[in-house]
């Protein structure tokens, strides 16, 4: 279990103090950056059919997200989810709808610092959708085989790039030597890459087998159709109500700093809202999760909306 006192970093989520502050502000310019490039990108392309898909994929990989999955020694994963929502939106929708998520999870739920969070969407959204659309991309129309071998691929690839970029960032901050982080990071997110690649493939096969134009490169006009809307809707409620029979297992970075002795550098968040995905008045309980989970899908779910409908205003402007 979670030791008391400090924050839960959960899977790739930094909390603030595991960072310096030159580490972090550089974090903050590097994804202003992409996420710049992302609002512009979708600006131009975005259709309007894609924004409910947007809302339905972020809130689909927030509830996702609070599942946690044992894998070795202890240990447990999460799904992050970045290369699934490039797949199936394109990289840049995929990132701002990461970065929606992300955030939510820092200020709503206090998952991951307020001053690293620049490093976290880049490492858990940014980096993720760069991998995951590429390398599927790139087997866009071969036989199913390859690409559901490359989609598992490249979803473990991209957990494997947030492993990296965070043990990166860790070293650069003097929080931990590199010679002990980057083997126990990677080491543990080899694991857990490789549920990332099962819950990834599947859910690729599954909309293939559903709604397969939304899979191919003449398909944006039909993404963010009804019926996948509903399919998708109804896929996020089954995940937010098995969320609180998830592993207490201690997370990847968790499990990485209780062992490398760092875990009391993390700091709490100055404030508390919806802290460890409950509500306050309920406390820890499945019914707190449940209820948490769902309003936390329906914020994600409305701002992703909110950015893609902004996007198109602006576009027709």
């Amino acid at each position: 279990m979670f030791l008391s006192g400090f924050p839960k970093p959960t899977e790739l989520h930094i909390p603030d103090g595991f960072l310096s502050l030159a580490v972090a502000l550089v974090s903050w310019l590097i994804t202003a950056v992409l996420l710049g490039i992302a609002v512009n990108k979708s600006r131009k392309e975005l259709n309007e059919r894609q924004i409910p898909l947007m809302g339905v994929m972020a809130a689909f990989i927030f509830a996702a997200q609070m599942i946690n999955f044992p894998v070795a020694g202890g240990t447990s994963g999460h799904f992050l989810g970045g290369a699934l929502a490039a797949i199936v939106l394109g990289p840049w929708a995929g990132m701002l709808v990461m970065a929606s998520v992300i955030g939510v999870q820092a200020l709503l739920f206090q998952d991951g610092g307020l001053l690293v969070m620049g490093a976290n969407i880049l490492n858990m959204g940014l980096l993720t959708a760069l991998i995951g659309y590429g390398l599927y991309r790139m087997v866009a129309g071969k036989p199913k085989g390859v690409r559901y071998s490359v989609t598992g691929l490249a979803a473990w690839l991209a957990v494997m790039a947030g492993a990296l970029a965070t043990s990166i960032q860790l070293w650069l901050s003097n929080t931990s030597p590199a010679n002990f982080v980057f083997p126990a990071m990677l080491g543990v997110h080899t694991l857990i890459g490789i549920g990332e690649a099962l819950v990834t493939v599947a859910a690729v096969a599954f909309i293939e087998q559903v709604r397969p134009e939304l899979m191919s490169t003449q398909a944006v006009q039909a993404r963010g159709g009804r019926g996948w809307v509903v399919g998708g809707v109804l896929i996020s409620a089954i995940v937010v109500l098995l969320s609180p029979f998830a592993s207490a297992n201690p997370d990847g970075l968790e499990r990485v700093a209780e062992d490398l002795n760092f875990l009391s550098v993390g700091q709490d968040a100055p404030y508390q809202i919806l802290p460890d995905y409950t509500i306050p008045f309920l406390g820890e309980t499945g019914v707190s999760t449940i209820l948490a989970g769902v309003v936390g899908a329906a914020v994600v779910a409305g701002l992703a909306i909110l950015i893609g409908r902004a996007l198109r205003t602006r576009q027709r402007v």
